[in-house]
């Protein structure tokens, strides 16, 4: 039988006829399996993601409820319903842990009264029972980092190099924005890095928890609990203690060297002009 007899032109459209059947349901196999791989990554995304936490019928310990109900009637504008952010006026706080509440709420930046490149510091709205209890609502609601236990500062009698180390790692990491002497200074776009002057232990250890406004996460991988506690330590009994370190303006907190530098600087500048001055009247 040859290809180009009838009979071999009706075997050609009768293999097309079976054969097409295969390929729909190929494509439909095909389909299919794309459809459940898209269903399964979206289930594993939905279990594990921060916002999975955020339901409707979450079981709340009794401190997280009285935090419910000040977020609902303090917060619920910005952050939205079950915190989770409202476009154009603030973030999601799913994931973010009771430290960042505890920080922002705490010190006054939240709640804002208006929106600006920086929250700034002022009296806090509630007492310190209520931003605990807003935080418990927040940790148990998404999730994130949590104050430790324990003394956030090392005695210097118990650990004598205790401050020689915080201080070393306070310059590596810190002095950059908030300045050698912990006085802080003007950043970007608005910004600014605020003093350490009245900073207390809780404050310093949550802002390096959480990275507030601009600054950066130091999480336990890049500096320990042990070496916060250490850069907390030099802050608190080097930088805000009031020592003279010498001097008469008291330069950078480091003493007449500065000072000295600054006054040949400034004796320099007027010897050029002098002698400009002297030069230019012979």
């Amino acid at each position: 039988m040859t290809s180009d007899t009838p009979a071999g032109r009706r075997f050609r459209v009768f293999r097309r006829r079976r054969s097409a059947p295969s390929r729909a349901r190929r494509r439909l196999g095909a389909a299919v399996r794309m459809i459940a791989a898209l269903a399964l990554a979206g289930g594993v995304y939905t279990a594990f993601a921060p916002g999975a936490f955020a339901e409707d019928n979450l079981q709340l310990s009794a401190a997280a409820q009285e935090g419910k109900a000040l977020f609902d009637n303090s917060c619920i504008s910005c952050h939205g319903r079950d915190a989770r952010g409202v476009e154009g006026r603030g973030p999601s706080l799913i994931g973010v842990g009771s430290a960042s509440v505890e920080f922002q709420v705490g010190t006054g930046r939240m709640p804002m009264v208006r929106q600006e490149a920086q929250a700034e510091q002022k009296a806090p709205v509630f007492t310190a029972e209520e931003v605990k209890q807003l935080g418990r609502y927040i940790q148990e609601l998404g999730g994130g980092p949590q104050m430790p236990t324990g003394p956030l500062t090392v005695d210097p009698e118990d650990d004598p190099g205790a401050l020689s180390r915080g201080g070393e790692l306070f310059r590596q990491n810190c002095t950059s924005c908030h300045s050698f002497g912990g006085a802080g200074g003007a950043l970007s776009s608005g910004k600014f890095a605020p003093s350490l002057g009245d900073a207390t232990p809780e404050e310093i250890y949550a802002a390096m928890l959480t990275g507030p406004q601009n600054m950066p996460v130091f999480g336990d991988n890049e500096i320990t609990p042990d070496e916060k506690r250490e850069i907390i330590s030099y802050i608190t009994y080097q930088l805000q203690q009031d020592k003279d370190p010498g001097g008469l303006f008291n330069l950078g907190r480091y003493g007449p060297v500065t000072e000295g530098l600054a006054i040949f600087l400034v004796g320099i500048t007027i010897l050029v002009f002098t002698t400009l001055w002297i030069a230019g009247k012979s």
